[in-house]
């Protein structure tokens, strides 16, 4: 975990506890008046203010409710539990969202829109595992994708998608045996959509694979393109007309480098049978 990624997360949980105090204290309340008001423990409401303790959902909604303060503190949850997106995703989401073609290219694991929920429920525990986020965090995150997913995948008219996945996607079995054969089932039916075409870069285009990072195009309504690449500490959005129109060269390329659909198909079902 990135020490941004913690300042992110904990900014905003100690944001939520000083507005918490200073709404109670604006009443003349004690932590102890406020907890019976809202059906919490005077402790809890402590850990909260300090900061020691994340909010929940409820907490939250019992806050809004006890202060009067329409969704304030909801709001100030959503923020909390958005801080384990990394920092340029939700702009990112936003072009995604208004976009009709998507190019995307992706190394080690399925591209998001592809993912079942079995398959980014175990990458998600595994952050938890690890105390990246936390649990209702991982909850925020897994919501926040089965939202992208139906917001591009079961709309009357979706965008073109292509996505070129590096071998390497395949053979990581995320979720177990089981759970790998139940998203490399998806792939398949993914696959035969009109508006979807998958294709693997094999393991032996060796050096002469262009991209070293996932990326990913966007072809907004107004025929402007915008690209987006992750470090480890951030998305970055890029408009700028030349950095584009390479990342589109080199897509260009990929995409003739890469396998056929018919050849990515006979990958896909060759890695589910490994697994069988």
């Amino acid at each position: 975990m990135s020490d941004n990624e913690v300042d992110q997360t904990s900014s905003q949980a100690t944001r939520f506890g000083i507005e918490l105090r200073r709404s109670r204290r604006a009443r003349g309340w004690s932590q102890v008046g406020l907890g019976k008001r809202m059906g919490f423990s005077n402790t809890l409401v402590s850990y909260i203010e300090g900061g020691k303790r994340p909010p929940t959902r409820n907490f939250a909604v019992k806050a809004d409710e006890v202060f009067e303060s329409g969704d304030k503190f909801v709001e100030l949850w959503r923020r909390y539990t958005r801080a384990a997106l990394l920092e340029g995703f939700e702009e990112f989401a936003d072009c995604e969202r208004r976009c009709r073609r998507l190019r995307t290219f992706e190394l080690g694991v399925i591209p998001g829109l592809f993912q079942t929920p079995r398959y980014a429920a175990a990458l998600e525990a595994a952050a938890v595992q690890r105390g990246s986020i936390t649990q209702e965090q991982a909850d925020e995150r897994m919501a926040f994708l089965a939202t992208r997913q139906r917001r591009l995948l079961e709309q009357k008219s979706p965008p073109t998608i292509h996505a070129v996945m590096d071998e390497s996607c395949l053979m990581r079995p995320i979720g177990g045996p089981d759970g790998m054969i139940e998203q490399l089932n998806h792939l398949e039916e993914l696959a035969s959509r009109p508006h979807i075409t998958i294709q693997v870069a094999p393991f032996s285009l060796a050096e002469h694979r262009p991209f070293v990072l996932p990326v990913v195009l966007l072809t907004l309504p107004d025929r402007t393109v915008v690209g987006y690449a992750e470090t480890q500490l951030r998305g970055y959005l890029e408009r700028g007309r030349e950095a584009v129109s390479a990342w589109e060269r080199d897509y260009d390329q990929l995409q003739v480098e890469s396998l056929s659909k018919r050849a990515s198909l006979a990958m896909i079902r060759a890695a589910r049978k490994e697994l069988e």
